[in-house]
């Protein structure tokens, strides 16, 4: 039985975390939600009070913790220095600043060495915004997964809306929107697609939909073969 890595790239909101656990929970593949690790580090360095800006705090952070994904009956829990962040982490205050601490270069390096470990074993899934491109170049499956802004928007409300969540959709298009900038402009891995990464636009399809594409793309590429 072949074992094999999946990468998962693509914009905010495009339901990469959603796909990408589908699909490892298919396969009986580990999840790796990288945004999670990222979301992660901007947690604990508002939590010690440091400026998002302060490159350096911000990585003296993020080299002193310890960030542990765990798969759980609700999906997977983050915890940092053992201690369960998995909620808050999704706040807005967190969302806000996400793309500007994932910008910082020597942030990146920390955490993509250990994303490349914890998929040195294959049979891993894992979904960002440069995993195909740098963390996981020999990926056997490469996947950029988008939807119009509006759409991705749309997905967003209806997640932060149902925890409460108080924003309207043109608000959230707009964030979406600018986060979409910074991604792709940063210095540090921009979001691109990589050249061997399979364009999926899921604006028009369900996400059992794209699951099941993906799963096809990986029984085409292995041969049939998975565990």
């Amino acid at each position: 039985m072949t074992k094999f890595n999946i990468a998962i790239d693509g914009p905010a909101g495009a339901g990469k975390s959603t796909v990408a656990r589908m699909v490892a929970g298919e396969l009986g593949f580990i999840y790796v939600d990288t945004g999670a690790m990222y979301r992660a580090v901007t947690w604990k360095a508002l939590q010690d009070g440091i400026d998002p800006g302060d490159a350096p705090g911000v990585t003296r952070t993020a080299s002193a913790m310890q960030i542990s994904l765990v798969p759980g009956k609700d999906g997977q829990q983050v915890f940092v220095n053992g201690q369960d962040v998995s909620v808050p982490i999704r706040s807005k205050t967190v969302t806000d600043h996400v793309s500007q601490i994932a910008a910082i270069p020597e942030v990146r390096e920390l955490l993509v060495n250990l994303q490349k470990q914890m998929a040195a074993s294959k049979g891993v899934v894992m979904d960002g915004r440069d995993i195909g491109t740098h963390v996981l170049p020999d990926a056997e499956v490469k996947v950029y997964l988008t939807a119009s802004v509006r759409k991705r928007a749309e997905r967003r409300f209806e997640e932060v809306r149902g925890a409460g969540a108080v924003t309207t959709l043109d608000d959230m298009e707009r964030d979406i929107a600018r986060r979409d900038r910074l991604d792709e402009g940063r210095e540090a891995s921009p979001l691109v697609q990589a050249k061997d990464a399979i364009l999926l636009d899921s604006t028009n399809m369900t996400v059992p939909e794209v699951v099941e594409y993906i799963l096809e793309l990986g029984r085409s590429r292995t041969g049939g073969e998975h565990q």
